[in-house]
């Protein structure tokens, strides 16, 4: 970039003695970079005449392409500058699928009223998507329901309560509670192998000895919900996910039968401003109540 500035310098200035001067420069170092331009582009810019230095066609040609390039330049460090303002800034948030209509929605509410001029880019993901975005840089913090391994600093956010959620059909649509052993016999509804929420739910079943056969598996708690309602099955949600079709939800008799969200980032890099500003709102707002 400093030799292309100097390239257009010298092509306006047309003499190389004034450009040294105007740049801070001594004459032999402007001279090298010259050549050094010349050299790797294969071409003659400038000729030399009595009164200093004509540009050539090529070298017109050259300091056209300069110009646009460091224009461009120019505007990239003015848009990464704004990017990084911690009052006007961009910061880039995932989030679980089961967090997009309660916890989510809460944060940014709060961060909002506190800088409404930070523009939160969100995606919405499994967990395992998460932690992928994390490690390359496309997402900055993230509200996920495990911990990372590895290099990542992890704050609660919320505990739910897990329960089991089942059709108005099904055979224990009258009970309020239920021991998980009671589930060998029936369908599961859950989430893909290698979701955050379906080890969970295998961990507590396990826990349990028993391994209900899955007969649906969605990456939405919402469309498991409603598979349930129609009696394809039953599962084991958030409790701010049973109800919301017209399934019914009984209390797990087992003390791990929660999940903890939490606010996770990156520690082996620095957070950019915009970043830190979401990321110390979160968790001085924290712990946040869960929606029942």
């Amino acid at each position: 970039m400093r030799d292309l500035a100097w390239l257009v310098e010298l092509a306006d200035t047309e003499h190389v003695t004034d450009t040294a001067a105007t740049l801070g420069v001594s004459q032999p170092t402007l001279s090298r970079a010259l050549a050094r331009t010349e050299h790797e582009l294969g071409a003659r810019l400038f000729e030399r005449v009595p009164h200093g230095l004509v540009t050539t066609p090529d070298g017109e040609l050259v300091v056209d392409a300069a110009r646009e390039i460091l224009g461009r330049y120019h505007q990239l460090v003015r848009d990464l500058a704004g990017r990084r303002d911690p009052d006007r800034g961009v910061v880039r948030l995932a989030f679980l699928d089961s967090m997009a209509t309660s916890l989510v929605p809460r944060i940014l509410r709060g961060f909002h009223e506190l800088a409404p001029l930070v523009r939160v880019e969100l995606v919405q993901e499994p967990g395992h998507d998460i932690i992928r975005d994390l490690h390359r840089g496309t997402a900055e913090l993230a509200v996920t329901s495990t911990r990372p391994d590895g290099d990542f600093a992890w704050v609660p956010l919320q505990e739910e309560r897990l329960v089991v959620i089942v059709g108005p059909s099904h055979r224990l649509r009258g009970r309020k509670q239920v021991a998980l052993a009671e589930l060998a016999d029936d369908e599961l509804v859950t989430t893909p192998v290698g979701f955050g929420h379906r080890t969970l739910v295998d961990s507590l079943l396990a826990d349990a000895g028993v391994a209900p056969p899955v007969s649906f598996e969605s990456a939405d708690l919402v469309t498991i919900e409603g598979l349930v309602a129609a009696g394809l099955g039953l599962a084991i949600v958030p409790e701010a996910q049973a109800g919301l079709s017209d399934t019914l939800s009984l209390r797990i008799l087992h003390a791990r039968a929660r999940r903890t969200i939490g606010l996770t980032w990156r520690t082996d890099r620095p957070l950019a401003p915009p970043a830190v500003r979401l990321r110390d709102h979160v968790v001085a707002e924290a712990p946040y109540a869960t929606a029942r």
